[in-house]
């Protein structure tokens, strides 16, 4: 059973390890999140539709938000 700390995704044919961190953090490269939080899941280049994957709740650090460039930063105001 998944804690409030995870999502439940049911994937579809097709879908990748960082399509679903672009999906759900905005960011494709944060896959490594996903495939910790999945020791069952296989590791391969696509999915299989039906396979649940745990997605974890990240928290946003307020010290990653610092070393971004200006662009992707968000206002304060």
């Amino acid at each position: 059973m998944a804690t409030a700390s995870f999502i439940t995704h049911i994937t579809a044919a097709g879908e990748r390890w960082d399509l679903l961190a672009w999906r759900y953090y905005g960011n494709p490269t944060l896959y490594s999140p996903i495939i910790m939080a999945n020791p069952l899941v296989p590791i391969e280049p696509v999915f299989e539709a039906g396979l649940t994957v745990l997605i974890p709740i990240l928290q946003q650090s307020q010290a990653a938000a610092v070393n971004l460039p200006p662009w992707k930063q968000q206002s304060a105001q």
